[in-house]
């Protein structure tokens, strides 16, 4: 009885080490841009969660621009500062290894027109919406909805510029 319990087990284990690797591949990059703009912490946080449990190989560039984010929600002064600190330093490494990914692009974008004077981060607004408006027509469904939604509260980047 042992031995049968114990074949079947070892039977079933390759098909659950797969199906929890496949759960765990892919960012879902709607889910991400609604906590992007949601202003909830505990969304932020959740996220952070998954993107961590995530072996999309874009996992940097996305924990990057929560944690950059959850500097923004953040009530400590000393906090906005450690978030955003701790957010640069995986993001910036991220979008310089990969300078076509429109999506970085548009987080960056996102990230600096908000950020403070003070954190000294708006040197790329100008590339960045060039990137965003030059690859706007072929980014994927998520990334197109998330880039026109934003347009629409932006003063930098407009939906006309989008066309």
């Amino acid at each position: 009885m042992k031995i049968r319990l114990i074949l079947a087990l070892l039977l079933l284990l390759p098909g659950f080490i797969v199906q929890a690797q496949s759960s765990q591949q892919k960012i879902d990059k709607a889910a991400f841009y609604t906590v992007m703009n949601s202003g909830d912490l505990e969304a932020v946080d959740n996220e952070i969660a998954v993107v961590i449990a995530s072996i999309s190989a874009e996992k940097d560039g996305y924990l990057g621009a929560l944690l950059m984010r959850k500097a923004g929600l953040v009530k400590r002064p000393a906090d906005k500062l450690r978030f955003f600190k701790a957010g640069r330093l995986k993001f910036d490494p991220a979008i310089a290894a990969d300078k076509d990914n429109l999506e970085f692009h548009f987080l960056r974008f996102a990230i600096q027109e908000h950020a403070p004077k003070i954190v000294k981060y708006k040197a790329d607004l100008q590339n960045d919406k060039s990137a965003i408006i030059n690859g706007y027509k072929n980014a994927p469904i998520a990334v197109k909805s998330a880039i026109a939604d934003y347009a629409k509260k932006s003063k930098l980047l407009k939906p006309s510029d989008l066309n």
